[in-house]
């Protein structure tokens, strides 16, 4: 059973190409300015970028590559700020496949196998090659860390011309890399290398909005044992604050299926 529909509906991110792009080029200073700042100016200059909303309405686009294939799909996203995320992936126009994210359990179902899932984030964090959680998947859609910084220890240094949160524990070492003018979040990376598994999301330009400041490309590589698996993110439009449903019903005749 191919799943990567699935890795598409719990990693997808958009925003709006409308909007003027805040280029790269002018928030990072030059390979010559070597100065570092501690930990707590690095953290609090990072979270004092605006994320606040209630509901996003996100369409997008994205690529997805792993050892043997690649897809073109898109996306409907709906968020509710803390609460759950539908996403649709579509294909030629069609829905191939749907998902209901909450912070007790994870459901999908795709068409082209007439299967369908349901359960919490234990079996998807194994199978991703990370650990997973509801938090975790919308902080990483609208390009925040994965885990709240101000919850553990980290060490800052200067890498190149980021500055990089660096911490240990036990046999994960998680790195997080921002742009020193506007502190925005460039890359997040959970290595684990005793399971020989890496989870990587790389952040380019970010387009400001008035709600909030958001990315404007994502990529995504999760390296393990089994193989690479690769998404690549372009963004068509978003849309804060509306009221939005969020329908999500299991067609009949669909199997169940369960991730080992």
């Amino acid at each position: 059973m191919k799943h990567w529909y699935l890795i598409l509906l719990v990693v997808f991110l958009g925003s709006c190409k409308s909007k003027a792009v805040l280029a790269d080029a002018k928030a990072v200073p030059s390979v010559s300015d070597t100065t570092v700042v501690s930990t707590q100016k690095v953290i609090e200059s990072h979270y004092s970028n605006k994320t606040d909303f209630s509901t996003l309405y996100i369409r997008s686009s994205a690529k997805y590559r792993d050892n043997k294939q690649s897809q073109n799909v898109s996306a409907e996203i709906r968020i509710k700020n803390g609460e759950k995320i539908l996403v649709s992936i579509r294909f030629l126009g069609i829905t191939m496949a749907k998902a209901l994210i909450t912070p007790k359990e994870v459901k999908y179902y795709e068409k082209i196998n007439g299967t369908y899932f349901e359960g919490d984030y234990a079996s998807l964090s194994e199978w991703l090659g990370t650990d997973l959680d509801f938090d975790k998947i919308q902080n990483m859609l609208v390009g925040q860390p994965i885990d709240d910084l101000t919850q553990q220890q980290y060490i800052a240094e200067r890498a190149d011309t980021f500055y990089k949160l660096n911490a240990v524990d036990k046999n994960t070492e998680k790195s997080f890399f921002f742009e020193p003018k506007n502190y925005r979040l460039k890359k997040q990376e959970i290595v684990q290398t005793e399971k020989e598994r890496a989870f990587t999301v790389r952040y380019s330009d970010f387009q400001k909005f008035t709600s909030a400041i958001l990315p404007a490309a994502l990529e995504i590589n999760a390296m393990q044992k089994k193989g690479k698996t690769e998404i690549f993110i372009d963004y068509n439009s978003v849309s804060f604050n509306e009221e939005l449903s969020f329908p999500y019903s299991v067609p009949d005749g669909y199997d169940r299926i369960f991730i080992n």
